[in-house]
């Protein structure tokens, strides 16, 4: 455990540990004995010391002691002595069994319960403290105890702040007191306590702190990690903002008699909505919030008669959520032809939109768009739109441009009325970063520091996630990339995180710009015949092993991530226009892993062919067991029953929970192991509405 090989037993040792068992088995069983009958006697106590302090783990053993104490303690007994030495006891007992094991949870749970009892001195708990740290200096149960007791003694942040430094000056290998050192200046920084404001002065004074360490050991891990904290303190804000949206500010969606939806000029945007003249608006933003609804969000538009319905997209049941999704039921309203219809979307005027850690929505945006009806709704003809999609090479053809009219990435057309103060403090921002780049890499320059490059990579990345314009944005990915790259060869123990930062990395690069975006767009050919929208974004062949930069991706319908190596799509939920979806030849090993589908309204065309689903067990980690019933999940088990008759209803219910909500008319799944004959059987019995399961028409 960190880093520390365990060796193996000596016979001695082996000996002494099967003594040790025995003596302890005799004594849990006279404990067992004593705690069944209610007995609380001295002896029985005095037994009880002897095997909490040789098994300081047992929290049964720990709650007997409880149970005894308020035996003893009567709501009548007032006499103050007889009270403290009760608990005066437990005490010793308590440190008794620390000094066997100082890392027990249930050693350092019933102190902090005797202490909460309010009849003990707390003067000694310092003292006790500093001894166990000395001992082991990564001792967490000591500082979260030691925060406990610091806060019983109405001891100040700045004071325990003072403390941290004495430690780390003493041994800057010491990860506890820099780790402590975060939580106390966060807490300072957020009340902004005297002297700790501006935050920029104390931030810089934390780097030079933290340098020391890093350039007189590199190979030390400590400092690193606050170093790493301290430029997600620089670079992060504390309030959530609205980074994209969909429709996009300034743009024009027109929609068409087929339920189809079109951007400006040559329609980038182009796909059939799954709900007749139903249009999605999505709000994506840098943190999880909650509080969206039309109390704190104001749509004004003709189109609308009465108020929205916001739902956040989430694949976990939390209240607050990064995106969020209402829908415009512009389909069954008489609109004119041919007229735009403004819509305005506002936010941040009024409070009620609040982050996950607190921190209110404060900085008030709009969103401006267009809409238009160019023909009236009809029905599909029978027949039309049944043309299998193909993802061949030969099917696609890329862009040549652009229009200038049409807008695929929105991120700098949000408008906010905090402009000026924002660009004020990512100025700030930038000058740190940039500070911190130079001198990282003078230390690369003398040393080929594993640390050092994972530093300037982050620190490169946050530098560009300032830059004040896109066309600035991503100038240092191709060196970070290369860091990354250099990374998964330096340390191939953790080169599945390295890579998962290199595809983070490429695909801001590739999202970044409109002239970076469009060697990616391609022309669907045969758009006419398919229920595929014209334009796909093929991301293809580029090594991801994870998916990001979502929220530039809200405009896209048909999307090809084929022969990369994903194992989730986590995000993917955002993206409420895509209809046809390619995940073949990647590595997801388990319907789970395609949780977010669910969200996808509009999905109609997915192929996961020729991946490990089948090949593993089920991921039942975000179960209680494995069944749905054990979880909080909406399942339709009467449905289900009744669906899988005499299949193998284990086998089944991960993919009904998946695909049991999803109205597709494509999938492919061959080449995984599940795809067996009545696998397939049961999915046409799941999806009603599917026409071309693995290649082949449906009769």
């Amino acid at each position: 455990m960190h880093g520390r090989p365990r060796k193996p037993l000596k016979p001695e040792d082996t000996t002494a540990l099967s003594a040790k068992a025995e003596k302890l088995r005799s004594l849990q069983s006279q404990f067992l004995t004593n705690h069944h009958n209610h007995i609380y006697t001295k002896e029985a106590l005095d037994l009880n010391a002897k095997l909490v302090e040789n098994n300081p783990e047992w929290h049964t053993a720990w709650n007997y002691r409880k149970l005894a104490v308020k035996n003893f303690l009567s709501p009548s007994e007032s006499d103050p002595d007889y009270v403290k030495s009760i608990l005066d006891e437990e005490l010793r007992v308590v440190e008794c069994a620390l000094r066997k094991n100082f890392k027990s949870y249930s050693a350092w749970h019933h102190r902090k319960w005797v202490l909460s009892k309010g009849h003990s001195s707390i003067d000694n708990e310092l003292r006790l403290l500093d001894a166990f740290q000395k001992l082991d200096r990564r001792n967490f149960h000591a500082w979260n105890y030691r925060r406990f007791v610091t806060a019983l003694m109405k001891r100040s942040d700045e004071d325990e702040m003072k403390y941290t430094k004495e430690l780390v000056d003493d041994n800057f290998s010491n990860y506890s007191a820099w780790h402590n050192r975060s939580i106390l200046l966060s807490n300072l920084l957020k009340r902004k306590a005297e002297g700790y404001f501006p935050k920029e002065n104390v931030l810089e004074e934390e780097y030079e702190l933290v340098q020391n360490a890093l350039f007189t050991d590199p190979d030390d891990q400590s400092g690193w990690f606050y170093h790493l904290w301290l430029i997600d303190q620089t670079v992060k804000t504390d309030a959530p903002i609205l980074v994209s949206s969909w429709p996009s500010h300034g743009s024009t969606i027109t929609l068409q008699g087929n339920n189809c939806l079109y951007g400006s000029g040559s329609s980038v945007v182009n796909c059939t909505l799954s709900d007749i003249g139903k249009l999605p608006v999505i709000l994506y933003f840098s943190q999880a919030v909650e509080g969206i609804d039309s109390s704190t969000v104001t749509v004004k538009s003709e189109v609308l008669n009465g108020d929205l319905d916001w739902k956040s997209l989430s694949t976990s049941n939390s209240n607050a959520a990064q995106v969020w999704v209402t829908y415009l039921n512009v389909g069954n309203m008489e609109l004119q032809l041919l007229k735009n219809y403004s819509v305005e979307i506002s936010l941040g005027h009024s409070k009620g939109v609040v982050s996950s850690s607190g921190y209110h929505f404060g900085h008030p945006m709009h969103v401006a768009f267009k809409l238009c009806i160019q023909t009236h709704y009809r029905e599909l003809a029978e027949g039309q739109c049944e043309k299998k999609t193909s993802w061949n090479d030969n099917d696609f053809q890329k862009f040549d441009h652009f229009q200038e009219s049409e807008s695929i990435v929105s991120t700098d057309q949000l408008t906010s009325e905090n402009d000026h103060h924002n660009q004020t403090t990512s100025n700030w921002c930038v000058e740190a970063i940039d500070k911190e780049v130079d001198k990282f890499r003078d230390l690369l320059s003398d040393s080929d520091c594993k640390l050092g490059k994972l530093t300037l990579a982050r620190l490169l990345t946050a530098l560009d996630s300032l830059s004040s314009t896109r066309a600035e944005k991503m100038v240092n990915a191709d060196e970070v990339l290369q860091l990354y790259g250099d990374l998964m060869k330096l340390d191939p123990t953790h080169s599945l995180y390295y890579k998962d930062k290199h595809s983070l990395t490429l695909l801001h690069q590739i999202t970044s710009t409109r002239e970076s975006l469009l060697p990616y767009c391609h022309y669907y050919k045969d758009a006419a015949k398919t229920i595929a929208g014209h334009v796909c974004l093929r991301l293809q062949n580029l090594s991801l092993s994870r998916i990001g930069c979502i929220e530039n991706l809200l405009w896209v319908q048909m999307l090809d991530l084929s022969h990369n190596e994903l194992q989730s799509i986590e995000g993917l939920e955002a993206m409420q226009l895509l209809s046809c979806l390619n995940l073949s030849h990647n590595k997801f090993g388990t319907f789970t892993a395609l949780g977010p589908l669910r969200l996808l309204r509009s999905l109609k065309v997915l192929n996961i062919s020729y991946n490990e689903i089948g090949s593993h067990s089920i991921d039942t980690r975000r179960y209680l067991c494995s069944s749905p019933l054990s979880h909080t999940e909406e399942f339709a088990w009467d449905r289900f029953e009744i669906l899988a008759g005499s299949f193998n209803a284990t086998k089944f219910w991960e993919a009904f929970l998946i695909f049991g909500s999803l109205n597709l008319t494509e999938l492919d799944l061959k080449g995984n192991a599940v795809a067996d004959e009545n696998f397939r059987l049961f999915l046409v019995k799941v999806l009603p509405t599917l026409k071309w399961l693995d290649g082949g028409e449906l009769s």
